[in-house]
């Protein structure tokens, strides 16, 4: 008539994490739907859905330089994260097609396509305007969560693996939004619009 059970802290982790397997695809299909809603462009929505994992990369590295587990403040703040980094793209790839639609309206209706070297020189132009603003986005963002990682105190376990994954998150989504997401814009573009050499 003896049983043994795991209680106590691994009891709530256990809990918690069935929820986290509910609430993280919803939070990311929530993000999706957002998307969609603002580009109404479903390559727009599934861009930004496969590069949002590379963001990831930079907290995935510092959760392990630090030494934490996977815990459920380390994945809320990893919800945070994508949403955050999802912002950052969004503001990227508004301002790509801002650029290019701009640059098509001032083309002559005699030049016929754009040439790639047009695209190139416009998705550069359109991404060295968000420059400022995501590098403001992320500064702020990791010059306030800098203090929670290196506290100490009560209740600085927790904050520390919630604010792990955002900074280490925001510097890869930086590179990102920087210099991944125009690349990706020019190769999806460059496939959709009939360009000459």
């Amino acid at each position: 008539g003896y049983a043994v059970s795991w209680s106590g802290q691994y009891e709530s982790l256990a809990r918690a994490k069935a929820q986290l397997q509910i609430m993280v695809p919803i939070t990311l299909l929530l993000i999706a739907i957002l998307m969609y809603l603002n580009f109404r462009n479903m390559m727009a929505v599934m861009i930004l859905m496969a590069t949002l994992p590379l963001s990831l990369v930079g907290s995935l590295w510092l959760i392990f330089w630090l030494g934490f587990d996977f815990s459920v403040a380390v994945g809320v703040g990893m919800i945070a994260l994508a949403g955050v980094a999802a912002e950052l793209g969004v503001i990227m790839l508004v301002y790509l097609n801002q650029a290019l639609a701009r640059r098509i309206a001032s083309m002559p209706l005699d030049q016929g396509p754009l040439s790639r070297e047009d695209l190139q020189h416009t998705i550069l132009t359109g991404a060295v305007r968000r420059v400022r603003p995501v590098l403001m986005t992320t500064c702020a963002t990791i010059a306030g969560l800098v203090p929670i990682l290196w506290s100490t105190g009560t209740g600085s376990e927790v904050m520390q693996r919630l604010a792990a994954p955002m900074v280490g998150g925001m510097l890869s989504a930086l590179l990102l939004s920087l210099f991944v997401l125009p690349v990706v814009f020019y190769l999806w573009k460059a496939k959709v619009l009939v360009l000459s050499k």
